[in-house]
């Protein structure tokens, strides 16, 4: 199945309205027991958040990208921002908060299984207000890609978004209030492992993508981490096996899927080389450290897809 999208002509392939953070990240031995010390590995400071790394992603596999976002007006906003900046990613339209501390997470990275575990904070000031969104830059865009963190935001720009005929994709990982109301304005809403579960109450994966439909009539797809990803295609669960490599760290592998989804969708390709391609460029960003040291470049996600022949897709 392809998607067959009419994508409007814009400015930009993709705008991105969402997270940005500085990550500090830990690697250590194992993890932490209560009341213990621990010498660690290795420390390293990086640019992060799922809207934000996504665009970078897109920018250096030569989409036209820009983000949208608040940044606070401290050393960590102005690194941010850099980080950003940097890649090729117009950032024409995000706004600095002055008074604000910018988003920003201590991320623990198990030395042994590569698994991470977050510890953030993000000032309420980061949140957009009423009137500071503006409809023509978060639909100058042929896609537009949301998370559900700034969730009356993120509402306003899918409306906005669906009036002018552009396609909306979503990286969504928490529940809260309005996330039904945010996920039935969405094209392409692709899950973390546990969200279905968390938004139907039911435990059975399979069964919960399937009641999850009832919240939205958009493509639903959900990430299972190095068991690769299964989606609903026409009322089935297609399931496209990940591949097996040995993580340092498993940061940002999600922000990475989505941009290669995305990539995929501007592409024009069949929905499960679609996903064979997310499965890859995720999977070889765990092979380094931070959620955008290890995106691989085109050439190389290319090469390990060859390499590892083809992994299974099948409807279960």
């Amino acid at each position: 199945m392809r998607f067959n999208l009419h994508l409007p002509s814009k400015p930009f392939d993709v705008v991105g309205m969402g997270l940005n953070s500085v990550d500090f990240l830990t690697v250590l031995p194992q993890f932490p027991e209560l009341n213990s010390k621990m010498r660690i590995r290795q420390f390293v400071k990086q640019g992060g958040g799922q809207v934000a790394t996504a665009m970078v992603a897109l920018a250096r596999w030569g989409i036209r990208t820009k983000y949208i976002g608040k940044f606070g007006g401290d050393e960590l906003g102005s690194f941010s921002l850099d980080s950003i900046r940097q890649e090729g990613v117009d950032v024409s339209s995000v706004r600095i908060e002055p008074e604000a501390t910018n988003q920003f997470a201590v991320i623990l990275v198990d030395g042994i299984s590569g698994e991470r575990t977050i510890l953030w904070d993000r000032d309420d000031r980061l949140m957009y207000r009423e009137g500071e969104l503006r409809k023509e830059e978060v639909c100058s865009g042929k896609i537009l890609h949301l998370d559900g963190h700034d969730i009356q935001a993120a509402i306003q720009c899918a409306r906005w978004a669906k009036e002018e005929g552009i396609y909306t994709v979503i990286d969504i990982d928490k529940v809260e209030p309005l996330s039904g109301e945010l996920i039935k304005e969405i094209d392409f809403v692709i899950t973390s492992s546990r969200f279905p579960t968390l938004m139907t109450g039911i435990e059975d994966r399979k069964e919960a993508l399937h009641e999850l439909q009832r919240f939205t009539s958009g493509f639903l797809c959900s990430t299972l981490g190095h068991e690769g990803a299964m989606a609903l295609v026409n009322g089935e669960i297609l399931s496209v096996e990940g591949f097996k490599i040995k993580a340092v760290d498993t940061t940002g592998a999600g922000d990475v899927f989505h941009a290669g989804f995305i990539y995929g969708l501007l592409q024009n390709w069949e929905v499960t080389e679609i996903l064979r391609f997310a499965n890859s460029v995720a999977a070889l960003k765990c092979l380094d450290l931070g959620g955008r040291k290890g995106i691989p470049t085109l050439e190389e996600a290319q090469r390990f897809l060859n390499q590892s022949g083809s992994s299974p897709a099948k409807f279960i």
